[in-house]
């Protein structure tokens, strides 16, 4: 049975509401580009609308490996940091468009189904306070928040391109 079937109430209805709507500004923020432009950088950032797109999506999988599976899975595949967010040669938005909906509904399932107080130990990294754990619901907000900034990020880079802006 998928998400989809299921009825999701209470607080993972709320987290999944959330997270679905900054998935959806950061969707539109891209609808009628070409590849040309999705691969554009049209700020002084390095950052394009493409690569914004398969960043949120590498993001969002890496961390629901984390929720599942805690650091260790997290970590079962390179990432490259990077190439993350420009469009690779042979990428097409519509392509990276797939992907990120892959992830959505995989993580969308996740959510109606996983323990939100289950708690991993972080990484070691520079920005993690040593020692600490996170929650699956922790998680989700953290998932939250970085589709929400980089939509931000990419009506800023949209405008640039076009003058179209998600909002307003």
């Amino acid at each position: 049975m998928s998400v989809s079937d299921q009825v999701v109430t209470g607080e993972r209805a709320d987290l999944l509401a959330t997270l679905r709507r900054h998935r959806g500004f950061l969707r539109q923020t891209v609808d009628g580009l070409t590849d040309e432009q999705a691969a554009r950088r049209s700020t002084v950032s390095e950052l394009c609308l493409g690569g914004l797109i398969k960043h949120v999506a590498t993001t969002e999988e890496r961390w629901m490996l984390f929720a599942v599976g805690g650091t260790e899975a997290m970590q079962s595949a390179p990432i490259d940091w990077v190439g993350q967010f420009h469009m690779q040669e042979g990428e097409t938005l519509a392509g990276l468009l797939d992907e990120f909906d892959r992830v959505a509904r995989v993580t969308d399932e996740l959510v109606a189904t996983l323990d939100l107080d289950a708690a991993h130990p972080l990484p070691s990294a520079p920005w993690f306070e040593p020692g600490a754990s996170w929650s699956v619901r922790r998680v989700l907000l953290h998932l939250i928040a970085e589709t929400a900034q980089h939509a931000g990020h990419a009506d800023i880079l949209r405008e640039s391109i076009d003058g179209a802006k998600t909002m307003g």
